[in-house]
This record gives structure tokens, C-alpha cells and sequence, in this order.
């Protein structure tokens, strides 16, 4: 009997399976900045459930890997058929542990796949919004340059303009005065001909009247003087 024992239990030593230390990943909760695009946001808080349900089945895969590995070194060591049944059972426990992990497996490597596609086209609308913001800034800053610009260019179309004006007010101003001028010298010339013409008019007058005077008196004389004696 004794030997019977040490046999089972050299045998349940070699079949006893090394037990694995699981390595458990704990999903870090990641908050969410403010500026973060809210699809992104959406699917990353599905993503981090995801994960986190796929820990907590880590978990239990591996309690149940150690209940099968109780209930099978039990029912090795035991001849009862209630054990057997138990050591069935707890390896059932295993397979459909594994089998909902396996899912959750799949429904957070699609939840990624999904934030991977989500993120790039929030990268695209980024890019989308800041060239608009860009577009934006350009046009105001244009605008205010325009403003700006025109009225440099109305100051600077004002100046050339008065100075243009100026210069040819000056160009007119000259050629009135030349006209004036000349017509002032062609009054003069007439008046100083006008003058000399009744000075002419006043000098043969004044001749005339001298010529009259010396007769007049001649004549007088002549009828004064007294008979000559004979």
C-alpha cells in the first residue's frame, strides 16, 4: 500500500504542470486633455474599458487555472468519481475562461484598431482647423494691411498730385504773368505814343501862339509911332 502511495505520488509530481506567474498588466487610467478631439476621446475611454475588462479575466483565467490544477492533482490522488467530475469541471472553467478572454482580446485590439483610424483623422481636422485658423489670420492681417496700405497711397497720390498741380498752377501763373506783362507794356508803349502825340499837338499850339504874339505887337507899333517930320 505504501508503495502504491509513493507511486501516485511520483506520478501526480511529474504530471503536475509548473505553475506560471501571471503577468498582470494594469491598464493606466489615461485622463483625457482638454484639447483632446472628443471622437478620440470617445473610443480611448471604450479602449481603456476594454482593457480593463480583459484584466479582470487575466484574473480569473488564472484562479481557474489553479482550481484545475487543485481539482486534477485531488482526482489524481483520489479514485472517486465525484472528484473526477470536479477536475472536469474546473478544466471546463479554464477553457471557457480562456475562451471570454480570447473575445476581450478581440474587442480591445478593434477598439484600438478603431482609435488608431479615429486619431489619424483627427490629425487630418487638426490640420484642416489650424490651416483655416491660419487662412483666417492672413485674411484679417491683410485686410488691416490694405487699410493701411491705401491710405499711404492715398497721402502719397495726394502729395504727387498737389505737386503736379502746383506745377502746373505755376506754369499757368507764368504764363499769365508774361501775358499781362506784355499787354501792361503794350498800354504803356500806346500811352507813352498817345502822350507824345498831344505833347506834339500842345508844342505846335504853343508855336503857333508864340508866331501870333510878335505880330500882333509889331502891328501895334507900327500904328503908334508918330509921323516923321518932313
Amino acid at each position: 500500500m505504501a508503495r502504491v502511495a509513493k507511486k501516485v505520488a511520483s506520478k501526480t509530481a511529474r504530471k503536475a504542470p509548473t505553475k506560471r506567474k501571471s503577468v498582470t498588466r494594469k491598464s493606466p487610467r489615461r485622463s483625457v486633455p482638454a484639447s483632446v478631439d472628443p471622437a478620440v476621446a470617445k473610443i480611448q475611454i471604450a479602449v481603456d474599458k476594454a482593457q480593463s475588462q480583459l484584466d479582470e479575466q487575466k484574473k480569473k483565467v488564472e484562479l481557474a487555472r489553479k482550481k484545475a490544477q487543485t481539482a486534477k492533482a485531488k482526482a489524481e490522488k483520489s479514485a472517486k468519481a465525484v472528484d473526477k467530475r470536479a477536475a472536469k469541471t474546473a478544466a471546463n472553467g479554464v477553457t471557457k475562461a480562456n475562451e471570454k478572454a480570447r473575445t476581450l482580446r478581440v474587442k480591445l485590439a478593434e477598439q484600438k484598431a478603431r482609435l488608431a483610424k479615429e486619431k489619424s483623422l483627427a490629425a487630418i481636422r487638426s490640420v484642416e482647423a489650424a490651416s483655416k485658423a491660419k487662412l483666417a489670420e492672413l485674411e484679417e492681417r491683410l485686410s488691416s494691411r490694405a487699410s493701411s496700405d491705401l491710405e499711404k497711397a492715398k497721402a502719397a497720390f495726394e502729395a504727387k498730385w498737389l505737386k503736379a498741380r502746383a506745377k502746373s498752377d505755376a506754369a499757368k501763373v507764368k504764363t499769365a504773368a508774361r501775358k499781362l506783362e506784355a499787354k501792361a507794356k503794350a498800354a504803356e508803349k500806346k500811352a507813352k505814343a498817345k502822350m507824345r502825340a498831344i505833347e506834339r499837338k500842345e508844342a505846335a499850339k504853343a508855336k503857333a501862339k508864340n508866331r501870333k504874339t510878335p505880330a500882333k505887337r509889331k502891328t501895334a507899333a507900327r500904328r503908334g509911332r508918330p509921323a516923321k517930320k518932313a
